[in-house]
C-alpha cells in the first residue's frame, strides 16, 4: 500500500472516530502497518505527529461547537477526551489563544484546523542515491534516553544539546543518533548519542555499551547542512523511495543517524557540503 492510501484512509478513520480513544496502534492497526514505521511515515510527510494531528481535529472542532450551541465546557471536555474542563481549557487557549469563556462571549477569530486533503501530483524522475550493505554487529558507547513519539521532535534536540555541554560529551562527540524500538509498536522509543565502542577503553560512569544487531542496511547519503539536508532525505524516503521499492521491505525497528566529524567543514554541521547518512535496516520481501 502506497503512504497516498495510507494517509488517506488514516484520515478517514480518525474522523469517523474522532470523539473516540484514538491510539497510533489503533490507527495502525486500520492501515495494517506497523506503529513504528506509521509514525514515523506520518510525521515526516504531514509535518506533524499523529496525535499532534488528532488533538488540533478536536480542539478545532471543539471551538465550532462551543460558539454554535449551547454545549457546556465540561461536557465538550469530556466529548474530546480530556479528563477535566481545566485541561481542556488550557488546550483550548493554547490552540485558540483565548480561553473558552472568551470564545463563547463573541468577538474572537476562532482557529480552524482542516482535514488533510490529499492532492495528487507528479514527483521522481530524479536519481535518489542509496546503497544496499550488509554490516556485522558493532558495539558503541553511548548516553541513552528513553523518549515518546509525540514529544521526540522537540525532546531529541534537547537531549543533543545537554550532552553536549555535559562531561560526558567529552567521551562520546555523536557519530551516531540511534533509534531503537524492537517492538516497532510501543508509545515509546530508545534513542542513542554514540560513537564507536573500543574495548580497551574504560567505561565513564553516565555513559554504557550497546551492540546494534547486523543487518543489511539501505544507506542514505546526506548532504548539507541540517537538519534541513537530512529531514530532506528522510521525507523522499517514505514519499517516494519506499514507494517504488520493489525488492526490499523494513526489517526491524532500528534507524541509524551517521554524523560526519563538523571539524572537516569550515561551518560545520552547517556548512553546504557537510556529509551524514541515514540507515535503515531492510530485508527481502
Amino acid at each position: 500500500m502506497e503512504w497516498m492510501t495510507i494517509i488517506k484512509e488514516a484520515v478517514d478513520y480518525i474522523e469517523a472516530h474522532i470523539t473516540e480513544t484514538i491510539t497510533i496502534d489503533d490507527v495502525a492497526g486500520h492501515v495494517h502497518i506497523s506503529p513504528f514505521y506509521f509514525h514515523k511515515g506520518f510525521g515526516m510527510l504531514c509535518g506533524y505527529s499523529l496525535m499532534e494531528y488528532v488533538r488540533n481535529r478536536r480542539l478545532s472542532l471543539a471551538g465550532q461547537e462551543l460558539t454554535s450551541g449551547n454545549i457546556t465546557v465540561t461536557d465538550l471536555a469530556m466529548k474530546y477526551g480530556y479528563d477535566s474542563p481545566d485541561s481542556f481549557s488550557k488546550a483550548f487557549a493554547r490552540f485558540h489563544g483565548f480561553t473558552p469563556s472568551a470564545a463563547r462571549r463573541g468577538n474572537t477569530l476562532l482557529k480552524i484546523f482542516a482535514p488533510l486533503k490529499l492532492t495528487i501530483s507528479l514527483k521522481g524522475g530524479y536519481l535518489m542515491d542509496y546503497r544496499i550493505t550488509k554490516k556485522e554487529s558493532f558495539t558503541v558507547l553511548c548516553a541513552s534516553k528513553k523518549f515518546t513519539y509525540e514529544q521526540a521532535k522537540t525532546d531529541i534536540p534537547a537531549f543533543w544539546q545537554e550532552h553536549q555541554t555535559s562531561a560526558n560529551g567529552q567521551s562520546v562527540c555523536g557519530m551516531f543518533g540511534i533509534n531503537i524500538d524492537p517492538q516497532m509498536g510501543n508509545e515509546t522509543f530508545e534513542y542513542l548519542i554514540a560513537d564507536v565502542y573500543h574495548p580497551a577503553a574504560d567505561i565513564p560512569e553516565g555513559l554504557e555499551t550497546r551492540t546494534i544487531p547486523a543487518f543489511t542496511w539501505a544507506v542514505f547519503p546526506c548532504r548539507g547542512a541540517l537538519p534541513d539536508s537530512m529531514q530532506d532525505v528522510n521525507v523522499k524516503i517514505f514519499s517516494e523511495w519506499l514507494p517504488a521499492l520493489k525488492e526490499y521491505e523494513f526489517a526491524a525497528g532500528y534507524c541509524v543517524e551517521m554524523y560526519d566529524s563538523p571539524d572537516k567543514y569550515p561551518q560545520g554541521v552547517q556548512d553546504e557540503n557537510y556529509y551524514a547518512e541515514i540507515w535503515i535496516p531492510v530485508k527481502k520481501k
